[in-house]
């Protein structure tokens, strides 16, 4: 790192380092470094630590378990465990559901679902996309009708992370059909294990598993766990994806794979030469390096610009410009890691009986499954070109 911070700022640094030297398992480490995600026991553990320390949610209100921290110690601690590599604590938990609930919810829903979700007792997905809505949220079909002390919910989502993990879901559901698109949404929270509620994997081309389509058929859904008010969740949507959007930039991730991957093609062999010293690579792997340092700058703007804000104010609509920035950075660095990897990349359609029948090195059939799991961060959370739209409009008026 090496943006100017004052000596409060570089302590800080220094204790989260030591911190995180002293309390990370070293298989957990070993995996994040070799490209292998973590498992819930994994995330949780470590989740749990973090919140023992004071620092699962630093961007929470003081109250819930925040910390009256400046955006670029927010920054530190971000990148830091970014860097080490250490996982992030639970995204859905602390970066979207939470913040949605300290900032809309009553103070009886914050104390019952904050300090779960600060602590990762509870696990929590996400129900926003619908089958064949695509990235125009707002055409979401599931309902939610009003039946006493109960909303019936019925339909399904789709793309849910880690659903299979999740304890709790929030979910936008239409309780009103008759109002315009964005109208008649409200933001719903409601128990995985609910009468109704099912969960079926969907595989991705890589073979992995961590996304699902949940059905909902008849899940009664309690008055009280609605989130806001009735018909304006898409209020709380809007504060949300902003939220998501900020949160994707991924700074010190980057500058970790960057390093990685650059000792990989110092080691790895072309043409009787360190891939490093071809010249079309090591220009290619310098132009990413510099992207990624313009990114960086633009985040700590952006950052610093949302942290004079009220938290009455709508989301910064440049949270767009870093989800459209990291997503685009983070494909063209997996094009790389493919580039060293040549024909070992291969080595994931290949499925070797044994560790002896297999060809080329681990990390090689790793590099390819992210890769292709990473064809889809230039679509969720908005699309690239809604991305787009939403720049021209918001930010240049057109």
């Amino acid at each position: 790192m090496d943006m100017s911070f004052t000596a409060e700022e570089l302590a800080f640094r220094d204790e989260v380092r030591a911190w995180i030297k002293a309390n990370l398992p070293a298989e957990l480490k070993q995996k994040l470094i070799d490209g292998v995600v973590p498992n819930k026991e994994d995330i949780v553990g470590w989740h749990r630590k973090l919140n023992a320390k004071g620092w699962a949610v630093p961007h929470w209100p003081v109250e819930w378990g925040g910390q009256d921290w400046s955006t670029t110690k927010r920054f530190i601690l971000r990148e830091e465990l970014e860097m080490a590599p250490a996982p992030l604590p639970n995204g859905m938990n602390v970066g979207l559901c939470g913040p949605v609930v300290a900032h809309f919810g009553t103070e009886e829903q914050k104390k019952r679902f904050l300090p779960r979700m600060a602590n990762c007792d509870d696990w929590w997905c996400q129900g926003f996309s619908e089958p064949g809505s695509g990235s125009d949220l707002a055409s979401l079909r599931t309902s939610a009708r009003r039946e006493g002390d109960y909303y019936i919910v019925n339909g399904s989502k789709m793309w849910t992370t880690n659903a299979q993990y999740a304890d709790w879901i929030f979910c936008l559901v239409r309780t009103d059909p008759k109002a315009k698109k964005q109208e008649g949404i409200s933001f719903l929270v409601f128990d995985m294990k609910s009468p109704g509620v099912t969960v079926r994997p969907v595989h991705t081309m890589e073979g992995g598993a961590e996304v699902n389509q949940c059905f909902f058929e008849d899940v009664k859904v309690p008055v009280d766990q609605l989130i806001g008010k009735e018909n304006k969740g898409w209020d709380c949507a809007k504060f949300l994806l902003g939220n998501e959007r900020t949160g994707a930039a991924r700074i010190g991730a980057m500058r970790e794979r960057m390093q990685h991957l650059r000792k990989l093609a110092m080691a790895e062999m072309k043409n009787g030469k360190p891939i490093i010293e071809d010249p079309s690579f090591r220009g290619r792997l310098l132009s990413l390096e510099v992207e990624a340092k313009a990114h960086e700058i633009t985040t700590m703007r952006i950052l610093d610009s949302d942290s004079k804000k009220s938290r009455g104010d709508a989301p910064n609509p440049l949270s767009s410009l870093l989800k459209l920035r990291s997503s685009e950075l983070r494909q063209e660095l997996t094009h790389l890691y493919m580039e060293v990897a040549g024909p070992f990349a291969q080595r994931l359609a290949l499925e070797a009986e044994s560790d002896e029948d297999a060809i080329g090195p681990d990390w090689a059939g790793v590099a390819t499954g992210v890769y292709l799991n990473n064809r889809k961060v230039t679509i969720y959370g908005g699309t690239s070109e809604v991305q787009h739209n939403i720049l021209a409009k918001a930010v240049l008026g057109l």
